[in-house]
């Protein structure tokens, strides 16, 4: 004998849709996704190496530094260079007008660690602002 549900067939469509809504707000909610390992060492160096220009300018560089958040998510780099890894590498190792080389202070792991960290919403450790 088929099992009946005690609720109406249409009833379920409209739970199972109420229920999908709801996870889709609650994971819409999420303050940031979690970084990989090989991010959060990205984070680290950006933290180390990168925000007393791009994020505080505390050497009061004229004009200051790029906001490079979000960069690698748009199709040019604030210098107007393609936001490709390979170009960002490039800066990294060759410099830029007041940004300078980096040439032997990263290994190939680290500037493989903060390209990932630059394709995320750079969040800042620490509960630090973004």
């Amino acid at each position: 004998m088929p099992q009946v549900s005690p609720l109406r067939p249409g009833i379920h469509r409209s739970l199972n849709l109420g229920f999908l809504i709801v996870c889709t707000v609650f994971a819409g909610c999420r303050s940031q996704q979690a970084l990989t390992p090989q991010q959060v060492q990205g984070q680290h160096l950006y933290a180390v190496h990168c925000t007393h220009c791009h994020e505080e300018n505390d050497l009061a560089l004229k004009p200051p530094p790029p906001n490079i958040h979000g960069a690698m998510s748009r199709l040019k780099l604030p210098s107007g260079a393609p936001a490709t890894d390979a170009e960002v590498r490039r800066l990294i190792l060759a410099g830029k007008d007041k940004m300078p080389s980096f040439s032997g202070r990263f290994t190939e792991e680290q500037i493989a660690a903060l390209l990932k960290y630059l394709h995320t919403d750079m969040p800042m450790p620490n509960g630090q602002p973004d």
